[in-house]
């Protein structure tokens, strides 16, 4: 059985079913994510065998970067847009088994009720946690890592080095 992440190379690797350490051995060390893929990408054009090739995030962070403060206008207005959007849906499926020909109503009812859901779900989630400790700004968060490092299986480890050295070494600066 073959899926996404299987192929002839990975027949005896596989992915790992537990949680585990990578293995290899460094042959790249990069800044960002982005940086480790194009050079991975040159491996792969390069003929080297990708397959024994990881990314590894290191010294991992998580990062809250703050959009802005909520206030009761924009909690309601997320809440009603979100509620008309699951109601849209909503009605429409009910529209498709309406035995009426060509009515608006479901779709129209499913829209109203989940705008009026929407509000109450969010007023409510809100007024719960104003004022307690609880969340009056809006934030967006996401797990990066301070480097990110290209391992490669020890057999083929520094043929890896010597054309990530000379992708390093052109003059377009190397990556970009």
């Amino acid at each position: 059985m073959t899926g996404a992440f299987s192929g002839p190379g990975r027949a005896n690797q596989g992915l790992p079913k537990l949680p585990t350490p990578p293995s290899g051995w460094p042959i790249g060390s990069y800044a960002t994510y982005q940086e480790a893929h194009r050079a991975v990408e040159h491996l792969a054009t390069s003929e080297f065998p990708v397959e024994e090739v990881t990314i590894v995030g290191v010294d991992l962070m998580l990062v809250e970067r703050v959009i802005g403060r909520l206030s009761w206008p924009k909690v309601l207005g997320t809440g009603a847009l979100s509620g008309a959007w699951f109601g849209l849906f909503v009605g429409l499926l009910l529209g498709l088994f309406n035995q009426q020909q060509a009515s608006f109503a479901p779709i129209l009812v499913g829209l109203v009720a989940g705008v009026l859901f929407g509000l109450v779900f969010a007023a409510v989630g809100f007024a719960t946690t104003r004022g307690r400790g609880g969340r009056e700004i809006a934030s967006a968060t996401q797990l990066v890592a301070g480097r990110y490092d290209v391992l490669a299986q020890p057999r083929n480890a520094e043929r890896g080095r010597d054309l990530l050295a000379k992708l390093a070494m052109r003059p377009s600066g190397g990556l970009g």
